[in-house]
């Protein structure tokens, strides 16, 4: 009976997400742009085809071609196949950025909201702290000391991005603690971490998961701006922000070499905004 019941839930679940992704087309076009990044990424040694980091100063700074699609760089590299694989280490960092930052912002920002009290003035204390330091000021400034790389980055991009999460988690948290439910869990014997994991998290998450969604356009321009300048993912690797750099040397007479990675920054951008916000449509219950 157990294993019916969760077959109907896994159902009832995949039911539910096709009809949320119906009813947003602006949330069906994200994935459908999310998915043919990620599957670049995957793919990229089998669909790529030249060799990203193979120099042909034969055949340097060509324009788009039937052999080369995209043209060539100042060192005759495939564009096409750079921005294929540099999909890798965007996407590398967004999950490394998220998997730091969004459990330790929702940790902090539950625990105050739902305890109150000097714990929520201490936990909120440190997140002003937080919010205080631009972004892409201390990433640069963490990056610049402790040497450019894709890690390096992360950390630093993680600890200007948990504040946000905090804020939020904080904001619906001390609101549900209020909620006639949690007062009737509390009477039932429900109190302290199994409440707060199992009654209120649960209903944070909506407004993290689509806050989470938007925070990843933004770290995507933050990793392009630190690739821009020299101080992201080191060459020869491929990465979306140098090849932009690359392409100013030459805009005004090679400028596809700029657009092309210019393009693709904007697009994953464009996947996760519309992600976010078909994800608000499809998660709040107020929209229907």
């Amino acid at each position: 009976m157990s294993l019916d019941l969760a077959a109907d839930a896994v159902i009832q679940s995949r039911t539910g997400v096709l009809e949320g992704l119906r009813r947003s087309p602006t949330a069906l076009v994200g994935v459908i742009l999310l998915a043919i990044f990620l599957g670049a990424a995957a793919l990229a040694p089998l669909i790529a085809p030249y060799d990203p980091i193979a120099q042909d100063m034969a055949n340097r700074l060509a324009a788009p071609s039937w052999s080369h699609w995209l043209g060539t760089d100042g060192f005759g590299r495939d564009l096409l196949s750079r921005l294929i694989f540099g999909t890798r280490p965007t996407l590398g960092l967004i999950v490394l950025v998220t998997l730091a930052s969004l459990p330790f912002g929702l940790l902090i920002g539950v625990v105050a909201g739902a305890f109150g009290g000097w714990i929520e003035r201490i936990l909120m204390r440190l997140t002003d702290i937080g919010m205080a330091f631009p972004r892409l000021a201390l990433a640069l400034a963490f990056v610049a000391v402790f040497g450019p790389g894709m890690v390096n980055g992360a950390v630093a991009l993680a600890i200007t991005g948990w504040p946000a999460y905090a804020r939020l988690a904080r904001t619906e948290a001390s609101v549900i603690r209020h909620a006639d439910f949690i007062a009737a869990a509390e009477m039932g014997g429900i109190r302290g971490w199994r409440l707060l994991f199992g009654h209120i998290l649960p209903l944070v998450l909506p407004s993290a998961l689509v806050r989470m969604a938007l925070d990843m356009a933004g770290i995507i321009l933050a990793t392009a701006g630190l690739g821009f300048i020299g101080l992201g993912v080191q060459p020869p690797t491929p990465d979306w922000g140098g090849m932009v750099a690359d392409g100013t040397k030459v805009i005004f007479d090679q400028w596809w070499i700029a657009a092309a990675p210019g393009c693709a920054i904007l697009l994953a951008s464009l996947s996760f905004n519309l992600i976010a916000d078909g994800l608000r449509d499809i998660l709040d219950p107020r929209h229907d």
